[in-house]
């Protein structure tokens, strides 16, 4: 058995000359390595809790086609690895102004243009769109009347508990710049939901316009499919969070200080470039 242990352990360890092969070939060897460390467990070779780690449960929020979900649902949570791997081909996916543009034109409605203008412009997360307040929407050139010290118009992100679900993965608040463009997407939809009753009374920016039930807050599975059917008609994939990294490497190319992208990314502190350097932000935005 000590010999055997021994392979298992040099076959476990083994690696080559540090090359990363492509993501497919990558998926295979840790499903083989998986099955190993299992099969080692069975004889005794490895603890049990190294097995475990390698997986844990996870809610399937979008299913594959065809899957089965089960009456309840009791099928949507599923073990998933918890071992990331990296890729020789980065798994970085964005999409060029052309192709936002495709998007933006193939848009039937709005509420889907100003969410597309929003996400590519900003480049914030799906989850912090939709968890958009309409008190968050500070689009007037100055804003004091609302006692908010940002110069320009702007949005707010924060975190909160909200109704559908949406989420703003940032701990820390910010205010981003935004430009005529959104404002007047903005300014569309505006008209386009006051024609539904039932949104009145909702203060998510974001809700249901079109498919019951009407006026309640849009969700992360309206978002995906909206992008998905975009994604069809256009002929290339599109996914939400495509847009937020066409905005960030769009603003890198720019030359925007990368202490900026950061702070408009959420991705860093909100200080450095806050309260009287908004304008200075600004400029080096959209200069």
């Amino acid at each position: 058995m000590a010999g055997g242990r021994a392979d298992a352990v040099a076959v476990a360890q083994a690696g080559g000359d540090g090359a990363l092969p492509q993501r497919g070939h990558r998926e295979r060897d840790h499903g083989t390595v998986g099955e190993f460390l299992s099969w080692c467990c069975l004889q005794g070779w490895v603890p049990p809790t190294l097995v475990n780690a390698l997986s844990r449960p996870k809610y399937l929020r979008f299913l594959p086609a065809g899957f089965d979900a089960g009456e309840d649902g009791q099928h949507r949570t599923v073990m998933a690895r918890t071992i990331k791997f990296r890729v020789a081909v980065p798994g970085y996916e964005w999409l060029s102004d052309e192709e936002i543009g495709v998007l933006l034109g193939l848009a039937r409605h709005a509420r889907d243009v100003f969410l597309i203008q929003l996400l590519a412009e900003t480049g914030m997360r799906i989850g912090e769109a939709l968890g958009l307040r309409r008190q968050d929407m500070h689009l007037l050139p100055d804003s004091r009347v609302l006692n908010c010290r940002h110069e320009g118009p702007h949005v707010h992100v924060r975190r909160r508990l909200n109704a559908n679900g949406a989420f703003a993965k940032a701990r820390q608040p910010r205010a981003i710049p935004v430009e005529r463009d959104t404002i007047e997407a903005y300014s569309h939809y505006q008209y386009e939901r006051d024609e539904v009753s039932e949104a009145a009374s909702i203060d998510l920016v974001f809700v249901n316009l079109f498919h019951p039930p009407l006026g309640e807050p849009m969700k992360y599975d309206n978002a995906h499919e909206l992008f998905c059917r975009l994604a069809e008609r256009a002929g290339f994939r599109a996914r939400p969070h495509m847009m937020r990294h066409s905005a960030i490497t769009r603003m890198r190319r720019a030359g925007v200080d990368r202490r900026v992208v950061q702070e408009i990314a959420g991705h860093g502190p909100c200080t450095t470039y806050a309260g009287a350097r908004d304008a200075g932000k600004r400029r080096s935005r959209f200069a």
